[in-house]
């Protein structure tokens, strides 16, 4: 299996994506907002050929296709990836975020790395206006992006609970078996 695929079916067993909103992500997203006083932030999960936001602020898109996604290019490596002015760069200048709606000038990302290594999305702030982050903000993105993945392996683990809670429950109650409460007498 190439590595991509390896990534998608990790993102995948995440069971994240198209889920409803959660307070976990959306006050990451509006810490991160705040933080960088940015008005654009977003939780991205790069699947096969869409960007899904988990969490958005700023705008009202819920996902944009993978070819024009910036956070394609941030899930490539490890650490944050910062465009200053996408007008002045050539992979992003005639995008349709940039030359378009939202109007995406200055965007920030750090990839969200699960415990196997494979970089599952972003957490990445835009504005409309050029900017340029420093060291301490980059180590900070990356702090955030951090404490995303920390959800996200929160989420797959509630998952898991309650899988294993209901697969108990179906045992108590499987017909022909003898009942536990009876045997602890």
């Amino acid at each position: 299996m190439s590595p991509e695929c390896q990534r998608i079916a990790a993102l995948k067993a995440c069971a994240i994506l198209d889920t409803a909103a959660h307070p976990a992500f959306d006050c990451l997203t509006r810490a991160a907002a705040l933080a960088f006083d940015a008005p654009i932030a977003l939780v991205s999960l790069v699947d096969t050929d869409r960007q899904w936001f988990k969490s958005v602020l700023g705008v009202d898109l819920r996902e944009t296709p993978r070819n024009v996604s910036f956070c394609t290019h941030t899930i490539e490596g490890f650490e944050p990836m910062v465009v200053p002015d996408a007008m002045r760069d050539l992979r992003f200048f005639a995008n349709p975020l940039v030359t378009g709606s939202p109007h995406v000038r200055f965007y920030a990302g750090a990839p969200l790395i699960d415990c196997d290594g494979y970089a599952l999305g972003t957490l990445c702030i835009l504005d409309t206006v050029p900017r340029q982050l420093d060291g301490r903000q980059l180590r900070l993105l990356g702090h955030f992006a951090d404490a995303v993945m920390h959800a996200v392996t929160a989420h797959r683990q509630s998952l898991d609970i309650k899988d294993l809670h209901r697969r108990l429950h179906q045992q108590d109650v499987s017909p022909g078996q003898p009942d536990r409460h009876r045997l602890r007498a």
